[in-house]
C-alpha cells in the first residue's frame, strides 16, 4: 500500500536511512498524556528512551510525502525537509523521496542551505546536565535515593548522591571539554572575508558565512583557508590538503577544462567531486599560492558549503561516530537482566515474608536497588582509562576509549606499505632507456652529459608537480626524487613577471651549465623547456602527464609517467620491448619501484588555447616508451620484528598498497608477511565483455622453495593447519570479485595477503568483506589515502600527527608499526581487566543480595553504615587498584573471550556464588545453633559480653535501658556474623578474579591492589578479635564470644581456599577451552567456518591454469564454475 512505503535515503553508503512517514494522532496523543499522568512521569522518560516507541504511540503511518512528523518544515515557501546529523534532506516530487542536495533554483539557494558554516555548537551545561540525568542509569539511582531515604538509610543515600554527583561532574567536564576542542578546532579560520564576482564581474567582499553554492569566488594571491568546496574555472592553486589525506606535500590543483565548442567528449560530462578533485580546492585546505592570467583572476565557483564540504563531513565523522557493536556491552547488558532476575525472586520472597508490612515494602524495594551496583559504570570505565594513560605514555593518542576494549579482540592488521612497513622517502637506484625497441643496459643515475638533451630526461626533468615555495622545492617525494637526479633547475614566474603577460607563464626547466657541451657557445635559453599544461597524477589512473615546449620549437611535446603496465598499454607497441615483462618482473622482484616514461611530438595544429581546453586521453595516447625509472624504497628497521611478533601471536596480516603487484609480494616476502617457501596465488579478474562472462584467471606469482618445515598446531580461532598459500590481487581484480564473485570474495579473503594499486574506496570495502566473515580488523597506514578504512576498521591507527589523525581512533607519535603490538597488548588487558570488573560486581551485588535476603528472613537488614562500609570502603578501594595491573610484556596466541556470556566465564562465576552461598547459609545456620545464642536484645549482649567477651561487668542495667531501640533490628548475631563472613568474601572473589598473566602483569606487581587488600584484610581481622566501641557501634555489629569468633575465622579461611582452588583449578585444567566444546561443534566465527569447509574442498585453492567464469543464473547456491584451460 502507498501508506505503508518505506524510503530509502543514502542508499549503499554508510549512513543508509529507511525513512517512514508519520502524521499525529490526536486520540493517541491523549491515550498516551494519560499514560504519563498515571506512571508519574515514568512513561514520558521511556518514550525518551525509546524515540521510535514515541513515534509509534502517538502517530499513524502515511506517505513520506504527507509526513508531519520525522520532517521539519519550512516556513518559506514549499520546500519540505528534515536534518540527520547536519546534512539536509529534501523532498523531490518526481522521484517521490526524499534525498540530498541536487541543484535547485538560485532564488531557493539562500532559503535552503542557509548560512555557510560548520556550526559545532558548544551545549549549555544545563542541556547537557538534563541529557545525562535522563540516562536509565541515574533514574534508577535517583529512585535508590528516594528509597533509602525513606528507610533513612540516609548516610548510604548521601555518598550515593556524592558518587552520582562526582560522576555526572566528571562526564560534563569531559563532554563539555571535547566540544570546545571541536568547536576551536573548527572554528580557526572559519569564518573570512571574501571576494566574489556578481554581475557584470562587480567584485563583492562579504563573509565566507554568506556564501552559497553557484557563488564565484576569487582566490587571493597571497592564499587563503578554504571556507567551501569550490571548483576552480581559471587559474592555478598550489595547495596545502594535509587535513584531508594527512600528506603534507602540496598539490597543484588546475581550473576545469573548458569544452571545445563542437566537442561532445568527457571534459562535457557533468561535474564530479571524486572525479575531478585535481580541480576541486576542498573547504579546510590551505592554497599557498596562485598563478592567474592578466585581466583575469583566479577563480572558483561554491559547489558545497558547512557540512557538505570535505570538512564538514569530516567534522560530521567525529561527531556522530560509527556505534561501537562490542559482544562484551551487550553481555553486559544481558547479564544486568539476569540480576534484575535475581532481584524480583528476593522482591516476592520478602513480600510472602510479611504481608503487606509497611516497612518490608520498602525494604521488598530496597532489594531491587542491591542488585545494580552504584558505581558499576565508574568500575567498568576505571580499567579503560588507566589504559589510555599507559597508551599516551608510549606515544599512543585515543580520541574513542571505547575502542581500546575491541583492540583486544584484534586477529587481522591490515598495513598500508609506503611509509608505513617502508620509508617514507625514495632513493633513485638506477635507469634504464629503451631506444628503438630495445632496452639499454641500466645505469645509475641520469646526469650525464650525453643524455642532457634525451627526451628521457626531459621527461624527468618536466613531467612532476613540483613547485618553489618560499624558493624552496616542494612536491611529491618520488618527483622530488627524480627530479634532482637529472640536476636540472626549475624556474618560476614572479608576479610582476606573470601580470606582463596575457596568459599563465609556464614553469621553466633547464639544465645545468656544466652538463652543456663545453665547445657550444652558451645559450641557455635555447636548452629552457616550459611545461605549458599539467595533468596531475591520478590514483584511478595510475598515471600523469604534461605537456611541454622547448624554447624556440613551435611544436609541443607531450611527456608521460606512470604505472609501467598503464603507460605500456599506452604506447606504440613497436616502441615497448619485446622482453618488457621479464624485466619488469625482475625488479619488481626484488622490491624495486618502477616507473615507467614515455614521450609523444604533438600536431603543429595544438595552439597553447587548445591545449589548455583538450581532454587528457587526447594526448595520452600513440605514446613512445621512453623507458624505466627504479627506485627503491626501503623496509622499517622495526617492521619485520613487528611482523614476526604479531604472527607468533597468529594475527594475520594484510599488505594493501597503492603500488605494482609485485613489488608488493616482494616487499611482503622481504618483511616476512609471506614466508619464503609459500606459494603465491595472483587472481586476475576480467570484468563482462563482448558478451562473455566475468572471470579469474589464476597463476602462480613464483614457485615456493621445495624446503621443508614443521607444522604449528593452531590454537581454537584458527582451525586449519598452516597453508602454504596467499592470494594476491590488484584494486581492478578486487573490484570484479566483489562485483560478480561475492561468494568468491569471502573464500579469498580468507587467505588474501596482497592487495595492490587499491584505490582509497577499494581498501574501505576490504575492510568491510573482512569484517563481513567476522574478522576483528585492525588498520594502520600514514594517513594518505587510508583516512576511510583507519575510520571503517575495528581499530585505525594513523602514523601521522597531522590533523587527519582527527579521523582515526588512535594516532601514533612513533611513525612506525611497532606501535601496533603495544595496542593490542593494552586493548588485551584492558578487556581482561573489564571481565574481572563485571565479575567482580556482579559477585559483590550477589553476596551482598545473599546477606539482605538471610537477614530478610529474621525481618532484619545490614545497617546504613554497614553498607557504606562495604561500598565505599571495600568495594570502590578494590575496583580501583584492581584495575591498575599493566600490560602482558608480550603478545600471547590466544585472544581473550570477546562476551561474557561464554560457558567457561558463566561457569567460573556460577560456582563462586554458589561456593558464597553455602558458606553464609553455614554461618546463619551455625551461629543459632550456638549454646550461647538468644535472640539478640541490649540485655542479651550485656549477658554475653559478660561472659565471653571479656568486657567489664559493672554495666549499669540503667545504661541498658537507655540504649536508643533499634528499629530496623539491625544489632543482631545474625548480621554481625554475615557482615564478617560477606567483607572477606568480596576481598577474596576479587583476588580470585584479578587474573594476571597471559594478558595483564601478575596482581603481586599491582602495588596499590596487593596494599588495599592487605590493609582491608588487617582491618577486617582486627576489629573481629579486638572489638573497638566506637567502630563496632559505627557500624553496628555486636559483641560475639572468642570461640564464635575462631570459628568465623575457619569458615572464613576455608571459604577462601575452596574459591581459590576451585578457580585456579578451572583455569589451569588443560583443555579447559575444551571442556564445553560439547555445547558448540561448529564455530561462531564465519571465517573459521569458510575455512573449515575449504580443508574438504579438493577444488580449493585453484590450480595455476584454472579458470572461473561467472554464471548468468547461479545453480545449487553458487554463482562461477571452474573449468581447466588448455
Amino acid at each position: 500500500m502507498e501508506k505503508e512505503d518505506v524510503k530509502i535515503l543514502n542508499k549503499g553508503e554508510e549512513e543508509e536511512l529507511e525513512l517512514q512517514g508519520y502524521r499525529l494522532c490526536r486520540w493517541r496523543l491523549a491515550l498516551v498524556g494519560l499514560g504519563v499522568l498515571f506512571t508519574g512521569g515514568f512513561l514520558l522518560l521511556l518514550l525518551y528512551w525509546m524515540p521510535q516507541w514515541c513515534v509509534r504511540s502517538t502517530c499513524t503511518r502515511t506517505t513520506a510525502r504527507d509526513a508531519e512528523v520525522v520532517l521539519l518544515r519550512s516556513t518559506v515557501g514549499n520546500i519540505r525537509y528534515f536534518t540527520f546529523h547536519s546534512t539536509k534532506y529534501y523532498w523531490n516530487d518526481e522521484l517521490q523521496n526524499f534525498e540530498c542536495f541536487c541543484w535547485i533554483s538560485s532564488v531557493r539557494r539562500k532559503l535552503f542551505f542557509g548560512v555557510n558554516e560548520i556550526a559545532v555548537k558548544v551545549p549549555s551545561l544545563f542541556k547537557l546536565l538534563i541529557k545525562e540525568v535522563l540516562n536509565p542509569f541515574y533514574i534508577f539511582q535517583l529512585f535508590s535515593v528516594i528509597l533509602w531515604s525513606a528507610d533513612e538509610y540516609y548516610y548510604y543515600a548521601l555518598a550515593i548522591v556524592i558518587m552520582s554527583v562526582i560522576s555526572i561532574a566528571t562526564s560534563l567536564y569531559t563532554i563539555k571539554k571535547q566540544y570546545v576542542m571541536l568547536h576551536d578546532m573548527v572554528a580557526a579560520h572559519s569564518i573570512v572575508r571574501v571576494s566574489v564576482c556578481r554581475a557584470d564581474n562587480d567584485i563583492e567582499e562579504i563573509l565566507s558565512t554568506d556564501l552559497v553554492p553557484g557563488d564565484v569566488v576569487v582566490i587571493p594571491s597571497n592564499g587563503t583557508i578554504m571556507p567551501c568546496d569550490a571548483v576552480l574555472v581559471s587559474g592555478t592553486c598550489i595547495v596545502n590538503e594535509s587535513m584531508l589525506t594527512g600528506e603534507s606535500v602540496p598539490v597543484t590543483k588546475t581550473n576545469l577544462p573548458n569544452p571545445i565548442p563542437g566537442d561532445r567528449g568527457e571534459s562535457d560530462s557533468a561535474y564530479n567531486t571524486e572525479e575531478h578533485k585535481r580541480h576541486t580546492l576542498f573547504c579546510g585546505t590551505n592554497v599557498i599560492q596562485t598563478r592567474f592570467y592578466t585581466g583575469e583572476l583566479v577563480k572558483a565557483v561554491v559547489v558545497r558549503t558547512g557540512f557538505s564540504t570535505a570538512k564538514g563531513q569530516l567534522v560530521r565523522s567525529i561527531l556522530y561516530p560509527k556505534p561501537t557493536d562490542f559482544k562484551l556491552y551487550r553481555d553486559a547488558y544481558l547479564f544486568l537482566l539476569c540480576l534484575v532476575g535475581v532481584a524480583g525472586i528476593g522482591f516476592i520472597y520478602s513480600i510472602v515474608l510479611s504481608i503487606m508490612n509497611e516497612t518490608i515494602i520498602i525494604e521488598s524495594l530496597d532489594i531491587i536497588t542491591i542488585t545494580v551496583p552504584p558505581a558499576l559504570p565508574a568500575a567498568m570505565t576505571a580499567g579503560i582509562v588507566y589504559a589510555q594513560r599507559r597508551l599516551k605514555h608510549i606515544g599512543i593518542f585515543c580520541i574513542s576509549p571505547q575502542r581500546i576494549n575491541i583492540c583486544g579482540q584484534i586477529n587481522l592488521v591490515c598495513f598500508d606499505k609506503t611509509g608505513t612497513l617502508t620509508e617514507d622517502g625514495l632513493d633513485l637506484w638506477g635507469v634504464q632507456r629503451v631506444e628503438n625497441g630495445s632496452f639499454h643496459l641500466s645505469e645509475e643515475n641520469a646526469y650525464k652529459e650525453n643524455l642532457v638533451k634525451s627526451q628521457f630526461v626531459a621527461c624527468m626533468a618536466t613531467c612532476h608537480s613540483l613547485t618553489k615555495i618560499e624558493g624552496q622545492l616542494s612536491g611529491d617525494p618520488l618527483d622530488l626524487k627524480m627530479f634532482e637526479a637529472t640536476g636540472w633547475i626549475l624556474e618560476e614566474a614572479t608576479e610582476e613577471e606573470t601580470s606582463l603577460h596575457n596568459r599563465i607563464m609556464p614553469t621553466v626547466v633547464r639544465p645545468p651549465k656544466q652538463l652543456l657541451p663545453q665547445e657550444l657557445p652558451i645559450s641557455t635559453e635555447q636548452d629552457m623547456i616550459g611545461i605549458v599544461r599539467q595533468f596531475p597524477f591520478s590514483s584511478a589512473l595510475q598515471r600523469m602527464s604534461v605537456v611541454a615546449r622547448l624554447l624556440g620549437e613551435k611544436r609541443m611535446d607531450a611527456y608521460m609517467k606512470g604505472a609501467p603496465e598503464v603507460v605500456a598499454s599506452l604506447c606504440k607497441k613497436d616502441t615497448v620491448p619485446e622482453n618488457f615483462a621479464e624485466v619488469l618482473e625482475g625488479y619488481t622482484k626484488q622490491g624495486f619501484r618502477v616507473i615507467a616514461l614515455a614521450h609523444r611530438r604533438l600536431e603543429s595544429k595544438l595552439t597553447w588555447h587548445k591545449v589548455q581546453n583538450i581532454n587528457r586521453d587526447h594526448i595520452e595516447s600513440n605514446m613512445e616508451f621512453l623507458g624505466l625509472i627504479i627506485m627503491q624504497n626501503k623496509l622499517k628497521a622495526e617492521t619485520p620484528g613487528v611482523l614476526q611478533d604479531l604472527h607468533q601471536a597468529h594475527i594475520r596480516t594484510v599488505m594493501v598498497t597503492g603500488d605494482n603487484m609485485l613489488t608488493a609480494i616482494s616487499v611482503a616476502r622481504d618483511c616476512g608477511m609471506i614466508p619464503p617457501q609459500d606459494t603465491v596465488i595472483i587472481a586476475d579478474a576480467l570484468p563482462p565483455h563482448g558478451g562473455q562472462a566475468a572471470k579469474i584467471t589464476w597463476r602462480y606469482a613464483d614457485k615456493p622453495s621445495k624446503t621443508t618445515r614443521c607444522l604449528e598446531v593452531r590454537q581454537q580461532d584458527e582451525p586449519k593447519p598452516q597453508e602454504f598459500y596467499h592470494f594476491a590481487m590488484n584494486g581492478k581484480s578486487f573490484s570484479v570479485i566483489a562485483e560478480h564473485f561475492p561468494d568468491m570474495l569471502q573464500k579469498l579473503v580468507l587467505h588474501g595477503t596482497v592487495f595492490a594499486r587499491m584505490a582509497p574506496d577499494q581498501k574501505t570495502q576490504l575492510i568491510e568483506a573482512l569484517q563481513g566473515v567476522d574478522y576483528f580488523v585492525g588498520m594502520c597506514g600514514d594517513g594518505a589515502n587510508d583516512c576511510g578504512a583507519l575510520k571503517r576498521a575495528h581499530s585505525g591507527i594513523s602514523l601521522s600527527e597531522l590533523e587527519a589523525s582527527v579521523a582515526s581512533p588512535f594516532t601514533s607519535r612513533t611513525p612506525n608499526i611497532s606501535c601496533v603490538p603495544n595496542l593490542i597488548r593494552e586493548g588485551r588487558a584492558a578487556l581482561i581487566t573489564s571481565f574481572c570488573v563485571f565479575k567482580f560486581m556482579a559477585l559483590y551485588s550477589i553476596i551482598q543480595y545473599i546477606s539482605v535476603t538471610l537477614l530478610y528472613s529474621i525481618l532484619s537488614n545490614l545497617g546504613d553504615f554497614q553498607f557504606l562500609f562495604i561500598d565505599i570502603a571495600i568495594i570502590l578501594l578494590i575496583v580501583f587498584t584492581m584495575s591498575l595491573n599493566p600490560a602482558w610484556k608480550e603478545l600471547v596466541s590466544r585472544r581473550p573471550p570477546s562476551g561474557l556470556i561464554s560457558w567457561p566465564l558463566l561457569f567460573s562465576v556460577l560456582t563462586q556464588i554458589l561456593i558464597c552461598l553455602g558458606f553464609q547459609i553455614l554461618t546463619f545456620l551455625w551461629v543459632q545453633q550456638q549454646p550461647w545464642y538468644t535472640v539478640w536484645s541490649p540485655l542479651s549482649e550485656y549477658d554475653v559480653c559478660c561472659l565471653a567477651c571479656n568486657q567489664s561487668t559493672h554495666l549499669n542495667l540503667s545504661d541498658v535501658n537507655d540504649t536508643e531501640v533499634d528499629d530496623h533490628n539491625i544489632q543482631n548475631y545474625e548480621n554481625t556474623s554475615l557482615f564478617y563472613v560477606s567483607s572477606f568474601q568480596y576481598l577474596t572473589v576479587a583476588i580470585v578474579f584479578s587474573k594476571g598473566k597471559p594478558f595483564r602483569q601478575p596482581s603481586y606487581k599491582n602495588w596499590p591492589f596487593v596494599m588495599s587488600t592487605l590493609s582491608l584484610y588487617f582491618f577486617l581481622l582486627f576489629i573481629m578479635f579486638h572489638p573497638v566501641e566506637s567502630i563496632d557501634e559505627f557500624l553496628e555489629i555486636v559483641c560475639v564470644p572468642v570461640e564464635w569468633r575462631l570459628k568465623l575465622l575457619l569458615i572464613i579461611v576455608v571459604n577462601t581456599t575452596v574459591s581459590v582452588v576451585v578457580e585456579v583449578r578451572r583455569t589451569n585444567t588443560p583443555g579447559n577451552s575444551r571442556a564445553f566444546s560439547h555445547v558448540q561443534m561448529t564455530p561462531k566465527a564465519r571465517y573459521m567456518h569458510l575455512a573449515q569447509e575449504l580443508s574438504v574442498d579438493p577444488d580449493w585453492p585453484p590450480k595455476p591454469t584454472t579458470t572461473t567464469e561467472a554464471k548468468s543464473y547461479p545453480e545449487n547456491g553458487s554463482n562461477y564454475q571452474i573449468r581447466i584451460s588448455s
